[in-house]
Parts: C-alpha cells; structure tokens; sequence
C-alpha cells in the first residue's frame, strides 16, 4: 500500500480516506523521514466501524466455528506466504532489526495457530445424572462487539494476541493500532479480508485519543483488550469499566533480572543482553535491571560492558542489518537519555556509554547505543521507572533475601528472571517474587501463544489475562443447561 496518501481506514468491508480528519506524521526511525501520514479518526468514524461490527455480528456468531476456523487456516497460510514483506514493513515503520521483526511476526502466527483450535478451545463441560434424571453442561458464547488498542513496539505480535482469538470464537471487532506504526496493521487487515472474512466482522481505525476514548465509552463495545504504559493502562480500565465493558489492560513494567554467583557468565551475558538491548529496549519484558547476589557482580561488569559495546546500531530498512535499531521517535529518545542524566547526576556510574552513537548514513535517525549504568541506587528514577529503552542499570546486593525484597518493593508485575544453577535458589526465587512470569536462566520469559501473558500489580488492570485459555474464556461468556427429561415411574409422572 502507498505511504504517500494518508493512511486508510477499514469499515465494513470497505478502505475509505474520510478527508477532513487531520492527520498525523509517520516516521521511518532509521532515518528521521516522514513516510506517511494517519488520519486522526473521531467518534464519527469510531461509531461507524462500531456499528458495522455490530451489523455483522449476529450471522458472524451463527456461522459455525468450524467455518469461522476455516477463514483463520487460510488467514495463516497468507500471512506466512507475506511473511518477508510484513517483516520489512515492520522493520521500516517501527525501526526494529529484521531479524526482531521476523520473530515479532513469528510469535503473532503462534497467536494465529492457538486460535485455529477454537472447535476445542470453545468446548464446554457436561455431567449427566447430576440428580435423578438431571443433565447440566456448560457452554460458551461470544460477546458481541470487541475493541483492541494497541502500542507501537509489537506492531504484528501484539493485534495477532487480540482479534484471530475473538473472530474465531464468533466475535466482530474493530482495531486501533498505534499511529506510530499503521502499515503492518493495515497490511494484517487486507489479508484478512483476502481470507474470506465477511465484511463489517473486522474493522480498522486509526487515531489517537478521541478515537481511544470513542471505543471506550461506546454503549455497543462489549470488551477492550489493551497493551500499553501504566498510565493509560489503569485509564482503559477505569473508564470502560464505567461504562459497562469487560477489559484486559496491560500495563509498563520495570523487570528484574537476578545473577547469582553460581551462574554461567557466557550464558548469563548473552541472555541479559538479549533481555535489556533486543527491540533497543522497547518492550514490557526488557530486563532492563540486574541486581548481582553476592561476589560475581563486579567480575561480571566487564563481560557486561564489553558486550554492550560491542553491539552494532544502525538503519534496518535495508539488507545490512545491525545488532540494534532505532527509538521510535526523537522525543522518546530524549526521555531516555533524560532517564540516564537523572542516575548519573544521582551518582550512579556509566560502563558502556551509547549517547554519542553516530550512524553515518542516516544522520537524523533516532539512535542511541547500549548503554550500562553501574551502582544505581533504589530511589532513583532510573530505577523505579520504566526506561523503554536500550539501558541497563545494575545494582549489587549481598543477599538473595535482599534481592527478592527490593523487587518485591516495584509497583509492577510483569516479569522476573534468575540466572543460577541452584535449584533451592531458583525455587525460592519462583516462589516469593511478586510477578506473573518467571524465567529461571531465562532472560526474557515472555509466554507462548497457549499460556496467558500473566502481569500483576500495575503491570495489569483487569481479571482475565491476554492469551492462552483466558483469552478464550476473556472473549466468551458461559451458559449453564440444567435439563431434566422425566422417565416413566421415575419422579413426579403425570398419571390418568
């Protein structure tokens, strides 16, 4: 699709650029350059694809799940046969490497593939003879209308986790991606149209903050899936819960990655870096904190430095790919390093400085290298905020008590991780950390398309998680049969 008109927008079936919305710029972060443009929808607009959802979705929650499977088969099939040009769209319009948005697509397939399942995913339970000559089974229904608002940095991943699971268990629904990245929206969108999926089921909007709140208020939206800060993420829940609509929102996060001395340094090294460094530390689950236990922190800063170093940044919309991209926007760049400048000024001791990175042939790129803060101390900014960037900060602590407890002190609850190869460590760790995805020599334990993406604290507003079985359970609702068929002589029989 052309970047040079203002993006579209999909209503019932049909792409339409409504002319008097004003628009807003899209950058390629590689190289600073505007590459197009999203119209700033309105509740106009939002209301339209809201009621063409609504129109579709009494024939869309008849059509059996069989067939509504069928479409999502063929919707798999395309998108993996796109697969390369979906990744380099992302690649262009988010800044990611390749490499990063290959498995950014990757995992949004996964989400696909779990949502093929549907024909068991929506199976229900039965006993029967639960009392004399009672049967009660249990099954479930969609909901009506859907709503997902999404963030820049999972610009495939994160609407692949929302609306294949809704459509497939007889949902219709509308998409609000983030309009820093539109493209690979758009292009998810036409290929589910190419899949077969009848007109009004799937609708796509773009906009900012009238077009979030038009969603969240409208009296036909059932349920709103949401990924994004902690901010906006208690907003989403306060006012749709307001409102009457079932939400899951997904929250910022400031993850901790635990080095204890027994740990394997290579091993460790690579995974911190892969935790604090990949997507340029643009995601919830960055371990963008290690706090070492014990005598191997000082040994381990070396290894940490000379890695973070050693790490390549540049442009990623060609065939030279670096080690790490861009930040998605020079304003969030700036916060970063303004999050870095607060620790330093604070005493906080710079390793690996990533500030002064030039990229010689994209000069106006958003870049900022990897970057290590060593001696962060627990009441600076840099520590109890969420960075979203390519910044690690460390911390040493003497005990593994000491370590559990400063964690334990964040107001997130997203994610945790251990290097060790103590059992009794690991277990304890598992057990008494406040968060709802632990990694055990693993840096980033963020779950696959069949468990649920599990946050805690200020890391998630709501009751039913993202993924996996509650995502099934987040999109349906339960009826309870109790049936009761009267046998000759059994119970009260009607007698001449």
């Amino acid at each position: 699709m052309s970047t040079s008109a203002p993006c579209p927008l999909l209503i019932n079936g049909e792409w339409l650029r409504p002319a008097a919305l004003t628009t807003s710029p899209v950058f390629n972060p590689s190289t600073g350059e505007v590459i197009g443009a999203v119209p700033l929808a309105g509740a106009t607009e939002v209301d339209a694809a809201v009621q063409a959802a609504q129109a579709a979705f009494p024939a869309w929650a008849d059509t059996p799940v069989v067939d509504r499977t069928r479409i999502m088969f063929r919707y798999r099939s395309l998108v993996e046969k796109h697969f390369d040009e979906i990744a380099r769209t992302i690649s262009r319009e988010h800044g990611k490497t390749y490499a990063e948005s290959r498995g950014d697509l990757f995992r949004g397939i996964e989400a696909i593939e779990y949502a093929c399942g549907a024909p068991t995913l929506m199976m229900g339970d039965m006993v029967t003879n639960i009392a004399r000559s009672v049967d009660c089974e249990t099954t479930r229904y969609p909901l009506g209308v859907c709503a997902g608002i999404t963030p820049f940095n999972f610009p495939a991943m994160i609407p692949l986790w929302m609306f294949p699971l809704a459509l497939v268990t007889g949902n219709t629904f509308v998409l609000k991606p983030s309009e820093r990245v539109p493209f690979t929206a758009i292009r998810l969108a036409e290929l589910l149209m190419e899949a077969g999926l009848p007109k009004g089921v799937f609708n796509l909007v773009q906009g900012g903050k009238p077009a979030v709140d038009a969603l969240l208020t409208h009296p036909l939206v059932k349920a709103v899936s949401f990924v994004g800060s902690t901010p906006i993420a208690r907003y989403i829940h306060q006012t749709a819960t307001a409102h009457g609509k079932r939400v899951q929102a997904n929250g910022g996060a400031k993850n901790y990655v635990f080095v204890l001395p027994d740990s394997d340094v290579s091993k460790t090294v690579e995974g911190v870096m892969n935790a604090a460094f990949g997507c340029a530390g643009e995601r919830c689950m960055a371990g963008s904190s290690v706090i070492t236990v014990g005598n191997r922190g000082r040994h381990l800063m070396g290894e940490l430095a000379a890695a973070a170093k050693a790490l390549k940044v540049g442009r990623t919309d060609g065939e030279a790919q670096p080690d790490m991209g861009a930040l998605i926007t020079a304003a969030h760049r700036d916060r970063v390093l303004g999050l870095v400048e607060s620790g330093l000024s604070a005493g906080a001791k710079l390793v690996a400085d990533g500030r002064g990175v030039k990229v010689p042939d994209a000069p106006k790129g958003f870049y900022l290298g990897a970057t290590v803060v060593e001696d962060v101390q627990p009441d600076m900014a840099l520590a109890r905020e969420e960075v979203f960037g390519p910044v690690l900060n460390v911390l040493h602590l003497d005990h593994l008590e000491d370590a559990i407890a400063l964690a334990n002190k964040s107001a997130y609850g997203n994610g945790a991780a251990i290097f060790t190869n103590s059992g009794k460590a690991a277990r304890e760790f598992k057990h008494r950390v406040q968060c709802g995805m632990i990694g055990i020599n693993i840096g980033v334990p963020a779950s696959l398309a069949m468990f649920p993406f599990s946050g805690w604290n200020d890391s998630f507003f709501g009751d039913l998680h993202i993924q996996g079985k509650e995502g099934v359970w987040f999109y349906t609702q339960q009826k309870v049969t109790t049936t009761r068929w009267i046998a000759e002589g059994v119970g009260d029989v009607w007698r001449k």
